[in-house]
């Protein structure tokens, strides 16, 4: 990684309407405008009516009782849909997707690829946040592309925005260790040190507690397995390595991620540890290209929910420095 990291920018400044003489904010409303309010007003609420009375007809029973039923309904599901509490629909989503990560510790401690059920496939990205995460959001926010993230604990101090960006945008961030540590170098409690030292860290910028964990370089034991089930954490690995760190080339980055693409498959990729410019310039052509072939790009709960794991994880020739 990089050491030569600055600190952040400061966050803009939320500014507020001024204030008028009378304590009201904004411009004051005329007499004539608020008249012609009330009526626009009025016309919605016959239009409302109306429309209340004829669902009610269309349902059989020509009852208004039941027709105000009927719109309280549909209005609860948009709301479920809109709201962000315990009973909407990310939050029930989430939770589907919790118990996909549960379902799947049951019978295996790692994944390596997805089932293929479905043609999904999840990108992942290692070592941020730093000073290219916020390139990569950028492409992902306006290629409307979930993403999942590994981060490293220590790099919170300097790019934590990149951090909350993420949590905003909804994106599962998984342990990748407090310093990037190779776990398997460890004893069981510098193991642990790793493990809850980056979950502190995430979880002062709003990221909750990290139920997938991706170890670095791919090495882990033993032990690194036991503190996973403790914490009941899903070690997450890779079906397809771009490489990207090593810096091939934009082409090669796409034709690697592209080339080994099948469904249920997780794409490796950087978003910091380096020079990440060639691996920003990939992702917009990866993710065209995936598309094109009919791939849904899925974070990795998503893609576990959709496309339950096989047992037996296959490691065989599982390369990439993670």
């Amino acid at each position: 990684m990089d050491d030569g990291y600055s600190e952040s920018g400061n966050r803009p400044q939320t500014r507020r309407p001024a204030a008028l003489s009378d304590g009201r904010v904004g411009p004051p409303l005329s007499a004539r405008y608020r008249r012609r309010r009330a009526g626009a007003l009025g016309v919605l609420a016959a239009i409302a009516l109306v429309l209340g009375v004829v669902i009610g007809a269309g349902s059989g029973s020509g009852s208004i009782h039941k027709a105000s039923v009927a719109p309280s309904g549909y209005f609860t599901r948009i709301q479920a849909l809109a709201a962000a509490g315990t009973g909407s629909f990310a939050a029930a989503e989430q939770r589907a997707e919790t118990a996909a990560i549960n379902r799947t510790l049951a019978y295996t401690p790692y994944v390596r690829i997805a089932g293929s059920q479905h043609r999904e496939i999840a990108l992942t990205f290692d070592d941020g946040p730093g000073p290219y995460t916020p390139q990569v959001l950028s492409v992902l926010e306006r290629t409307h592309t979930p993403a999942t993230f590994f981060e490293v604990g220590v790099l919170e101090k300097y790019f934590h925005a990149s951090t909350a960006q993420i949590v905003a945008h909804g994106y599962p961030i998984g342990d990748h260790t407090e310093t990037h540590a190779p776990m398997s170098e460890l004893s069981r409690k510098l193991q642990q040190q790793q493990l809850l030292e980056q979950t502190a860290a995430i979880g002062d910028y709003g990221a909750p507690f990290p139920r997938l964990f991706r170890p670095p370089y791919g090495l882990w034991n033993s032990a690194t397995l036991a503190l996973l089930k403790r914490y009941r954490m899903l070690m997450v690995l890779w079906t397809v390595d771009t490489n990207d760190y090593q810096l091939p080339g934009v082409k090669a980055i796409v034709d690697a991620a592209v080339g080994g693409a099948k469904p249920g498959a997780i794409i490796l990729m950087h978003d910091a540890g380096g020079n990440r410019t060639e691996t920003i310039a990939a992702l917009p052509q990866i993710i065209r290209k995936l598309r094109r072939r009919g791939y849904k790009l899925v974070t990795v709960p998503r893609l576990l929910l959709d496309n339950p794991a096989p047992k037996n994880q296959d490691l065989a020739g599982l390369s990439g420095a993670g």
